[in-house]
C-alpha cells in the first residue's frame, strides 16, 4: 500500500514543472520583444528630433568641375545696347548700331534662305535629268555631273552661312554678341560691324587658322 501511494504521489510532480516552464519562457520572449520595440521606437524618435534621417549631402558650388570652354552664357532679362561687349577704348554700342546690325543679319538670313531654296530646286532637277540619261554622250553626262557638284557646294555653303547668321541673331538677343566663343573676351565692335557673323576675336581666329 505504501508503494502505491508513493507512485501515485510522484506522478503529478513530474507533470507540474513542464506546465509552469512554458509560460515563463513566453513571458521572457514578450519582454525581449518589448524591449526591442521600445529601443527601435526610441531610436526613431531620436533620429526624428535630431534630423538624422533628413540629412542629405549637398555639393558645394566650389567643387564643381570647371568648364573647359570660355563660351559666354546668355544674360538674363532684357539686354540693352550698352551692355554688349566692346574692347577697351571703343565706344559702347548704341541702339541705332544694334538695330543696324540686326537688320543686316536678318536681311542676310532672308537672302541665304532664298539661295538655299533655289539650289535645292536646281539639285532636284539635276537628279531627275540624271535618271533619264540613257543615250546621252559622255560630254553631256560630264557637264551635268559638274553642274550638280557645283550646286551641291553652293547649297552646303549657303546652309553653313545661314546657320552662322541665325547663331549671330541668337547671340544678339542673348546679350553675348561681340564676345569671343573661345576665350570669352570682347571681339571688338569694329570687327563685329565688318563681320557681323564673327564668333572669335582676332587672336583666337589666327590661332585657329594656324592649326
Amino acid at each position: 500500500m505504501a508503494v502505491k501511494k508513493t507512485a501515485a504521489g510522484t506522478a503529478p510532480a513530474r507533470r507540474t514543472p513542464a506546465k509552469k516552464a512554458a509560460p515563463g519562457k513566453s513571458a521572457v520572449r514578450k519582454d525581449t520583444a518589448g524591449k526591442d520595440t521600445a529601443e527601435k521606437a526610441g531610436a526613431a524618435e531620436a533620429a526624428e528630433q535630431t534630423g538624422a534621417t533628413t540629412v542629405v549631402a549637398k555639393k558645394s558650388p566650389g567643387t564643381a568641375t570647371a568648364a573647359t570652354t570660355a563660351v559666354p552664357k546668355a544674360r538674363g532679362g532684357a539686354v540693352e545696347a550698352g551692355d554688349l561687349a566692346v574692347r577697351p577704348g571703343e565706344d559702347p554700342w548704341t541702339p541705332e548700331e544694334v538695330e543696324e546690325a540686326r537688320g543686316e543679319l536678318q536681311s542676310e538670313e532672308s537672302r541665304l534662305r532664298a539661295e538655299l531654296d533655289s539650289s535645292e530646286r536646281a539639285l532636284q532637277g539635276l537628279m531627275r535629268d540624271s535618271g533619264d540619261g540613257a543615250g546621252q554622250d559622255e560630254a553631256d553626262t560630264g557637264t551635268k555631273n559638274i553642274t550638280r557638284e557645283h550646286e551641291l557646294a553652293l547649297a552646303a555653303n549657303a546652309r553653313e552661312m545661314l546657320s552662322q547668321t541665325e547663331h549671330a541673331l541668337e547671340r544678339l538677343d542673348a546679350g553675348t554678341y561681340g564676345l569671343c566663343e573661345n576665350c570669352g573676351k570682347p571681339i571688338g565692335k569694329a570687327r563685329m560691324q565688318a563681320f557681323p557673323r564673327a564668333t572669335l576675336c582676332v587672336e583666337c581666329k589666327q590661332k585657329t587658322e594656324r592649326r
